[in-house]
């Protein structure tokens, strides 16, 4: 069975909303925008385009049909999974279960650019504007797309088809677009189960109250579960961005400036472990407490009160 990723037809409209999301934010003197920001995101998102057709190429072709050949072959003339049943066909109630675990898959390879720093240093580039808006979402790191495909081999390996996949990826992705908007209030009983945009306010957020929720893609069951949920509180002022900013609008700047802080903070201990955590341990980590991640700085803020 042939699909088209859903991706093709997005960025169309990517474009499409932002120029009117940009229109409206003008015509009411919202200051949502900063035109040397949506630059930098616009080329960004342009070079994404570029690059992710070609790994997207290489991870669905090669990686993901290697994997759904090697794990499901072919026996007796069925598709069979090496654990023993019939590997999955494409009825619908088999594409919601793609789709869900496609969510929970992003939980935890969004969580993972969150907890450790050399996948930060790609997806901060997301997180580095300090406006919220629909161009933002396009502000994409043009290096997470060489390891975002390894946390999903596991879905073909257990008998989902490779291009049933990367269609649920395309939805995922439209979804994640969407979500960088102030202007969509809270969604009422919808705020029970979906990921919704002021849930993603709160992601973008560099509040210490904020900071490190709201991992999740449709859904925000994950983050219930595993303690990462926390929803919009309207009291409080909301700033995005980062702690840490690249401070340039130039966009190889912002693509590799944590790497450049990575190698640096590298140099500051020659205790290899040391070296070892800069690159692989959370971001703030540090031998000797001159920096703190935000475990450590809301276990202080808890000790003082």
């Amino acid at each position: 069975m042939d699909f088209t990723n859903p991706l093709v037809y997005g960025v169309p409209c990517f474009l499409g909303l932002i120029l009117v999301e940009l229109t409206y934010s003008k015509a009411h003197n919202h200051k949502l925008y900063n035109w040397k920001d949506l630059g930098s995101s616009l080329f960004m998102g342009i070079g994404s385009v570029i690059l992710a057709p070609l790994i997207k190429t290489i991870s669905a072709i090669v990686i993901f049909n290697y994997l759904y050949e090697l794990c499901n072959p072919i026996v007796n003339g069925v598709r069979t999974n090496i654990l023993g049943y019939q590997s999955f066909g494409y009825a619908w109630y088999v594409w919601v279960a793609c789709q869900f675990l496609d969510d929970f898959t992003y939980y935890w390879f969004h969580r993972q650019n969150h907890m450790v720093r050399f996948l930060w240093a790609a997806h901060i580039v997301h997180h580095s504007s300090e406006n919220f808006n629909l161009g933002t979402a396009v502000r994409n790191g043009w290096f997470t797309i060489f390891y975002k495909p390894l946390f999903y081999m596991w879905l073909p390996a257990i008998g989902f088809p490779p291009e049933m996949v990367v269609v649920c990826l395309g939805i995922e992705a439209l979804w994640q677009f969407q979500l960088h908007s102030v202007y969509i209030p809270k969604l009422g009983v919808l705020e029970k189960v979906f990921n919704t945009h002021t849930m993603h306010q709160v992601h973008h957020a560099k509040n210490l109250e904020y900071m490190d929720k709201n991992h999740g893609g449709f859904l925000n069951i994950f983050d219930k579960i595993f303690g990462t949920w926390k929803p919009l509180d309207e009291n409080i002022d909301i700033e995005y961005g980062v702690t840490k900013p690249p401070n340039s609008y130039n966009p190889l700047v912002i693509l590799t400036h944590e790497y450049k802080d990575i190698w640096n903070d590298t140099k500051k201990s020659a205790n290899w472990y040391h070296k070892f955590m800069y690159v692989f341990g959370p971001p703030g980590w540090s031998h000797d407490g001159s920096t703190l991640t935000i475990k450590q700085i809301r276990a202080q803020q808890l000790q003082k009160k």
